[in-house]
């Protein structure tokens, strides 16, 4: 059931993330606003909703911020945001899915071509990569949660499908509609997970060389830019070694 962790490579680097974080509330803050919106405005009600504020949390997004974007939603505040979804192939042949919250589809769609374009990719039609892809739910713990052997009992106990630990830590995969259910299960036996949300597992990753990889970051930077963009996925993998040169 355990192997070798992918995540670290699946989804945009983390430490890019943290430099950007009035960027990221501002997106944590528009998932907020949209999951109560579809729902009842009370976490405990609402499991998409408590996922989006555990996220908020793990991030260290601020109580204040929080409620914020749940009243937003509950006085109809704001702009109507939908979700959208764009694939397209990056550097090296990989395959790339972006995920976007927006209130404007023409003006993501343009931003998101141009990202693709000015990075050495092209975005394609819906479908056009998430055929290489699962979608599952994902929940990441880090490696001070317990050891693999801990992790992996409570993971099954609480229903997961597989589990991946490495000394980065722990990523526990669920089917979709078990998500919430195994999430809070776990959170009584490990605590608050870093991450729990919806994810794209691409089902073969592709070995990326110093050019191509280089190249690939910086489209994964652009999307990520963009304020309409939650999330993105790829199926590539780049190598301690390649990560090092190009830091």
């Amino acid at each position: 059931m355990a192997g070798h962790s992918k995540f670290k490579n699946i989804m945009h680097r983390k430490g890019a993330q943290d430099k950007k974080r009035s960027n990221l509330f501002s997106k944590l803050s528009r998932e907020i606003t949209v999951a109560a919106k579809m729902g009842m405005p009370d976490p405990d009600m609402n499991p998409r909703l408590r996922l989006a504020v555990n996220a908020a949390k793990a991030q260290s997004m601020p109580k204040d911020n929080i409620q914020r974007a749940i009243d937003k939603a509950s006085a109809n505040d704001g702009d109507n945001y939908e979700e959208v979804r764009y694939e397209g192939y990056g550097p090296g042949g990989s395959a790339i899915i972006v995920e976007a919250l927006t209130d404007n589809r023409n003006r993501t769609a343009t931003n998101i071509r141009t990202a693709f374009s000015k990075n050495g990719g092209n975005l394609g039609t819906e479908g056009s990569v998430a055929h290489g892809f699962e979608r599952l739910g994902l929940i990441v713990y880090p490696a001070d949660a317990g050891d693999e052997e801990k992790v992996l009992e409570a993971a099954m106990e609480a229903g997961a499908e597989d589990i991946a630990s490495t000394d980065d830590g722990h990523e526990i995969w669920t089917a979709p509609d078990d998500l919430h259910a195994v999430a809070e299960a776990l959170e009584k036996s490990l605590g608050s997970a870093e991450t729990v949300k919806l994810a794209w597992k691409p089902n073969l990753t592709v070995d990326m060389d110093e050019g191509n990889a280089g190249t690939l970051l910086k489209l994964i930077d652009a999307l990520d830019d963009d304020d309409d963009v939650q999330t993105v996925w790829g199926n590539y993998d780049i190598s301690d070694e390649v990560m090092e040169k190009l830091d």
